[in-house]
This record gives structure tokens, C-alpha cells and sequence, in this order.
């Protein structure tokens, strides 16, 4: 595959390349350029002189390239999702789903930025402005850069692309290198459907070299990522240069508390499929699971059962509920983190296998002295369970990491559970669910060191567009 600079497929200017691998057989998928920031730049300054154009295109066009470009990925969906589960390793299921969320997530936006009103500066509000009309418009702030994750190739290219496109903004996409096709392959239908080839571009390569151009140029204003901390922290120290507007979703350690009065049948199910979902790559999955010590031992009994009875094995089976981590070396670095859980006294109840890129779910009793309890977030099927008597320690445990992400809480007392809801450092808190959960309506980020801004069709038109007054003079005179 090539990147896409100008609406032109090009190679990297260096010629270098790199392999994209199948994690399940370690078949090659296809040779992906190796971007560096020579092709970075060169994109940006298609993109500076593009983008105006598109900002004065009608809204109502910008709308019906968009809804072509939806109409285009109904199409070819089948296509790109075994792509996204050959390159990755997600579910054949997984996948499809995930690309009509990226259906609705266009849409959605679509009608989001219809609605996306100015104000009004109330008449004659003080002497000096007597007679005057003061009102605000919405303008798009100009050209983005949007980082994408490897686990949600498809709905984060959405979260990030559709707000930025649909406000007339210019996007540059840098996916990540576990998993680049899908956003070629989309951004390519985006072409088709009549973006001009300056307004989207894609540029493969490693995020080092995005992060070290990012801090140097002068042609990007903005930055959307999604991705560890330790990046996001490096890229807004990098966009203060150019006062690049940066917002981030980052890491979590996400807490999911079951109080003795839950619901144990639903608690398990809940547990299981959070954690398990995407093989446990996910920013928002209950990562932490604090159980009151009454129902400790049963949680555990059944919680057993259920990863015995997972279905663990070929993504592309529709059978199939968990498949591989992204590539091998994901996997060893998840069993690299398990074994520092044990290291440090933890004790290995089911689990702490690995097959290649596959990782056993693993369940793992620690104490909340332990890493893990804390900051250690494993970006895999682990569960380690954290012990509580009291409302008041279960608080403690959750809000003890410097993350807030998701949060999670089992009751079947809700003003118990609106206490926990108000209680906890999060973004998001869901009530008898796990907080592996998100709606394209909510605002969704996190406290703390799990971001910046939010992301969503009732928060994201806001980060892309700038508010600027618009004053006429004793018009009412």
C-alpha cells in the first residue's frame, strides 16, 4: 500500500518501509510506507493552502460528499473489515461492527454541526454598546493532526475525522503502525466520494516521527490523539511552539466495584465481556476489579467458569469472541506485566498463558498495595482482583491511580450507586454495567492523566472550531 499525499497513493520519500503482520498467522498482510517528516511537511502544505476552500464550500455540500463517503464504506464493508481483523486481530464481528458505529458516527456529526449555533450578545447590555449588534459564528481552526490508535482502527478514524472534515478543517491522519490499512482504505472512499485530495491525507509511519514533526511545524493547529499519556504529554509539550490546539484521550486503569448487593449473574457478565472484549485493548475496559470481601470468593468461583467457557481463537470465525492481541510482542508485554504482578505477591488464580499473540484470560488476587491496584494499566485479558470492606475503601481503591478514565459500579442500591457515581475520579461512571461503554452522543474523555478535552457529537464540534464576535456597530440607532 502507499500513503495518500495531495490525492496522489505515494511512497515515502525515504523509500523505507515496513511490514504490516498478521498477529493470529504471522502471515504478511501488505508493505506499508515509512513516513518520515519530510513527508509529514509536504503534506501539511497541501493541506494549509487546501483547506480554505473547503471552508468556504457550503456546509449542505460539505454534508453530501460525507453521506456519499458513508454510502461508500456500507459498500465496501465485508472488504475492510477482514482487513481489520487480518491487520489486527479483532473479530471478524468486532470489526463490522465497528465500521457501521463509523457509519453513525458521520452521521451523527453531520446533524451535530447543523445545530452547531452561535449566541447572541443580549441588546443594549451596557452604555457603551447601546444600539449595537453583537452575535458569535463558529469557524473551523484549520488543519488537524489525527494520531489513531492500533485497537479501534475504524471508530476513532470516525471520532476524529468526520467533526474535523464536516466544519471545513483539513485532516492529515497518521494511524498507527500495527494497523494502517483501514485508514487507507477509508480515507480512499473519502477521495471517491469527492474530499479533495488536499483536505484528507494519510501518512504511515512510526509515532516518533509524527511527535518529533509536530513539535517543528509551523502548518499544523491542531492535534487530536488518542494513545498513551507518556505520548500525549510529549505532543503538547511539542504544540506549544505553534500554540497547536491539542486534545487527547489517553491512558486508563479503570476501576469496576461490585458491592454485595449486585446482581452476581449480571456482575460476571458484565466482568467478562469488559474485560475480554478486544482482548482487553481498551482505553475504557474495567481494568481493576474491586470486590467487596463478602462476595469475594463466589466472584472469583464463577468469574472461573465463565473465562473457561470464552470462546478464544480465530478472528475471522463470527464465533469467535475474543481473538489475538495486536502482534506477538503486545502479548509477551503483557505477560511480562503479569508476571510483575505476581512478583510483587500476587496470586495467580486462572490463567498467565500465552500462545503466540494470544493471551489467557487471567485472573490474579492482589492486594491494593500492588502496582496494578494503582498505575500499572495491562493492556490485556487480566483481571486483578482488590478486596474491600467499606463503601469509603472501595472509593479509596478506585480513586488511588493517577488515570480517570471509566469507572464502573455493581449495585442494586442506587442511591448507593449515585454516591460511588459522584464519588469516583472519572469521565465516565456506568451504573450495573462496565465501563467499557460509549455512546457517540457522550462527552467522552477523562480526568487527570487520561486526557484532555472530550470527544463526541455533543463536545468535539466545539474543540475543532474557533468562536469568533461579530460587532454592528448602532445598527438599532
Amino acid at each position: 500500500m502507499q500513503m495518500l499525499i495531495g490525492g496522489k497513493h505515494v511512497d515515502a520519500k525515504s523509500k523505507r518501509t515496513f511490514d504490516n503482520v498478521n498477529p493470529f498467522n504471522g502471515e504478511i498482510v501488505c508493505t506499508v510506507p515509512s513516513g518520515n517528516s519530510e513527508d509529514f511537511e509536504e503534506a501539511a502544505r497541501i493541506a494549509k493552502a487546501a483547506q480554505p476552500v473547503w471552508a468556504g464550500t457550503p456546509f449542505y455540500k460539505r454534508a453530501d460528499i460525507i453521506r456519499r463517503f458513508i454510502g461508500l464504506v456500507r459498500e465496501n464493508l465485508e472488504k475492510i473489515a477482514k482487513v481489520v481483523t487480518a491487520e489486527g486481530g479483532k473479530t471478524i464481528t468486532d470489526a463490522r461492527g465497528e465500521l457501521e458505529c463509523l457509519c453513525m458516527v458521520f452521521e451523527s456529526f453531520i446533524e451535530a454541526a447543523r445545530h452547531l449555533y452561535g449566541n447572541t450578545v443580549p441588546l443594549n447590555a451596557e452604555a457603551r454598546t447601546e444600539g449595537d449588534i453583537i452575535f458569535t459564528v463558529r469557524e473551523p481552526i484549520g488543519v488537524f493532526a489525527a494520531i489513531t490508535p492500533f485497537n479501534f482502527p475504524i471508530e476513532l478514524y470516525a471520532h476524529k475525522v468526520a467533526p474535523v472534515l464536516i466544519t471545513g478543517n483539513a485532516v492529515i491522519i497518521k494511524p498507527a503502525s500495527d494497523t494502517p490499512c483501514a485508514a487507507l482504505m477509508l480515507t480512499e472512499l473519502l477521495l471517491e466520494a469527492g474530499v479533495p485530495g488536499g483536505i484528507a491525507q494519510v501518512i504511515t509511519g512510526s509515532g516518533r516521527e509524527v511527535g518529533a514533526w509536530l513539535a517543528e511545524t509551523n502548518n499544523v493547529d491542531g492535534v487530536s490523539f488518542t494513545g498513551s499519556t507518556k505520548v500525549g504529554i510529549e505532543l503538547m509539550r511539542g504544540g506549544a511552539h505553534n500554540l497547536q490546539h491539542v486534545f487527547l484521550e489517553l491512558g486508563g486503569n479503570d476501576p469496576h466495584v461490585f458491592f454485595e448487593d449486585c446482581d452476581m449473574d449480571l456482575a460476571v457478565a458484565e466482568a467478562i465481556g469488559g474485560r475480554c472484549y478486544n482482548a482487553g485493548q481498551t482505553c475504557c475496559a474495567n481494568k481493576r476489579f474491586i470486590v467487596q470481601n463478602s462476595i469475594k470468593k463466589e466472584f472469583i468461583e464463577r468469574l472461573i467458569e465463565a473465562a473457561k467457557n470464552y470462546k478464544i481463537g480465530d478472528p475471522s470465525d463470527p464465533e469467535t469472541a475474543m481473538g489475538c492481541l495486536v502482534s506477538v510482542k503486545a502479548a509477551e508485554a503483557v505477560m511480562d506485566e503479569i508476571q510483575s504482578v505476581i512478583d510483587q505477591g500476587g496470586k495467580l488464580l486462572y490463567g498467565g498463558k500465552r500462545n503466540g499473540a494470544f493471551v489467557d484470560p487471567t485472573i490474579i488476587e492482589v492486594t491494593k498495595e500492588n502496582d496494578v491496584a494503582k498505575d500499572l494499566e495491562i493492556f490485556g485479558p487480566v483481571f486483578p482482583i482488590i478486596g474491600f470492606d467499606t463503601f469509603e475503601e472501595a472509593v479509596e481503591i478506585a480513586n488511588q491511580t493517577s488515570y480517570g478514565l471509566a469507572s464502573a459500579v455493581m449495585t442494586n442500591d442506587i442511591n448507593k450507586a449515585m454516591k460511588f457515581a459522584t464519588a469516583v475520579q472519572a469521565g465516565t461512571c456506568v451504573i450495573n454495567g462496565s465501563g467499557n461503554y460509549r455512546s457517540v452522543h457522550q462527552p467522552f474523555g477523562g480526568y487527570k492523566h487520561s486526557g484532555i478535552g472530550r470527544e463526541g457529537t455533543s463536545h468535539t464540534l466545539y474543540e475543532v472550531t474557533q468562536e469568533k464576535t461579530i460587532a454592528i456597530r448602532n445598527s438599532l440607532k
